[in-house]
């Protein structure tokens, strides 16, 4: 993924990676099934429920069971890709516990990964874990803490959610108030910076057919959806300058970016998204862009519901409403991307979803309760934000690849949307220059399947991986003690680990 320096080099944040009671999991035999087969048609009834298509390059496709595409006539026919992501195999052998243990344990001790390593494995299909060496530790995460927020807010919101921007007449006659919802990816107008965003272009037509013949006269800014610090008080000093992170607002353009066609990654962040946000509008208006101030929006008249704009009607009344795309659209986003306003948008939600205030605290403590629900263990688990920027955040290896089987599971089919953003080693996303070139990690290239993670001194990974024999396993590998100028290093000794499970049968 290609990532614009940073003015300073960050503490947080890499090129590669950026700073980032329910039924428990099955512990007997499942029956055999072909488990690609099972995500590809939960995923394929998801986005047909949400509405939603999302093509992806044919590697990924066949690894979730699809069917060859067939293109269509006024499409572009595209060059076959390089084979990877080979389909699993239910019927394949799993690997042993001694087998694994003969195979990772010098892998883990390398020196580069520091003083402290913690490590899962477990079967994709049974859940049955494999290998635990400090599995059960909390770890310090970094950004494989989205794969939490996106288990948690697939569960807590459903995957066809839409957040929504709305503008209501305002105290005095003229005034309109910018409601902000939560949408991070809300744009100015058609050519934001996430594709398929919604956008204040289409809001202001909204508001001006509403009004009729009233001019506006003044925007109001209302982002009293989140409540608390706009900063983790976990977070690095650098953070809010630093291009990874930013102030996390209810009402904000671009994930707060200061150019829309800035890349993924580092981008400069405006220090008030929500002002910048209503600035933009008030000019969409044609109103001073001056006058734009903070407030709150009057409530609602009597007898009106968030869907009847009524116009130029009292106070507090709907002039319009924009909605984000779809929540599984904007969790693919946080997981390829490692976006972690969109992370921190998404943990809101499920505060919100749990009538818990919407703010750092109200977000972990709602997802931490979601994790239990989903009978997940939740020993060492303690969540303080939903990007994984926070040091303060904990969760243990065994809860990463129990939460990886679970949306791999045909009981919540509503999860599977976590897999379409995972990166593909030495191909996409994070993972994309990975892989390969570094030595003992040639065997993990197109099978690894992973959310990394990055912080000085923290490197994590955690993912699927397909073993020589054909069996799916979900692991995880987090370490929080390595040198500050070991980063190269320690993820070419967690690229190790992961190749080491692709390439053998371990029995």
């Amino acid at each position: 993924m290609p990532v614009r320096p940073a003015p300073v080099a960050p503490a947080a944040g890499t090129p590669g990676d950026p700073p980032a009671a329910a039924v428990p999991p099955p512990v007997g035999p499942a029956p055999r099934r072909r488990l690609p087969l099972v995500l590809a048609a939960v995923l394929v009834l998801m986005l047909v429920a949400v509405g939603l298509v999302v093509v992806r390059p044919g590697p990924v496709g066949r690894w979730l069971g699809d069917a060859p595409a067939t293109p269509a006539a006024t499409g572009t026919v595209e060059s076959a890709p390089v084979p990877v992501l080979v389909a699993a195999d239910s019927g394949a052998p799993a690997p042993s516990t001694d087998g694994l243990r003969t195979t990772l344990e010098p892998l883990i001790d390398d020196t580069a990964l520091g003083g402290r390593v913690n490590v899962a494995v477990a079967d994709a299909l049974t859940g049955e874990m494999l290998f635990d060496r400090g599995g059960g530790e909390g770890t310090v995460p970094a950004s494989v803490t989205k794969l939490v927020t996106a288990v948690t807010v697939l569960t807590a919101r459903g995957p066809g959610h839409r957040i929504p921007t709305r503008a209501v007449a305002g105290a005095q006659p003229g005034e309109v108030v910018l409601v902000g919802g939560g949408d991070p990816t809300l744009a100015a107008g058609p050519k934001g910076f996430y594709p398929g965003a919604a956008n204040l272009t289409d809001l202001a037509d909204q508001v001006r057919k509403a009004l009729g013949g009233v001019a506006p006269t003044r925007v109001v800014v209302d982002s009293s959806r989140y409540s608390g610090p706009v900063y983790e008080p976990g977070w690095d000093d650098d953070i809010p300058t630093g291009g990874y992170g930013g102030a996390i607002t209810a009402l904000m353009l671009d994930g707060a970016r200061t150019n829309p066609k800035a890349g993924p990654g580092w981008a400069e962040r405006v220090a008030e998204p929500d002002l910048a946000a209503g600035r933009a509008f008030a000019k969409l208006l044609g109103v001073p862009v001056g006058t734009v101030r903070k407030g709150t929006a009057p409530p609602a008249p009597t007898g009106t519901t968030a869907s009847e704009p009524v116009g130029g009607g009292g106070p507090g009344a709907e002039l319009g409403a924009v909605h984000s795309p779809p929540l599984i659209r904007l969790v693919d986003i946080m997981i390829s991307d490692s976006d972690n306003i969109v992370a921190e948008a998404l943990a809101r939600q499920v505060a919100l979803a749990r009538d818990r205030p919407a703010s750092f605290a109200g977000a972990a403590s709602a997802m931490a309760e979601v994790v239990s629900e989903l009978g997940l263990p939740v020993a060492g688990l303690d969540l303080a934000d939903g990007s994984g920027l926070s040091r303060n955040n904990l969760i243990s290896p065994a809860l990463l690849t129990e939460l990886l089987a679970l949306a791999a599971s045909p009981d919540r089919p509503e999860l599977a949307g976590i897999f379409g953003g995972l990166p593909v080693a030495g191909w996409s996303g994070t993972l994309r220059d990975r892989y390969g070139a570094t030595p003992g990690t040639a065997a993990g290239a197109g099978v690894v399947r992973a959310k990394t993670g990055t912080l000085t001194r923290v490197h994590a990974i955690a993912g699927v991986v397909t073993t020589a024999e054909g069996r799916l396993l979900t692991f995880a590998v987090l370490t929080d003690d390595v040198p500050p100028d070991g980063m190269e290093p320690a993820r070419a000794a967690l690229d190790r680990i992961a190749a080491a499970l692709a390439g053998c049968g371990c029995r």
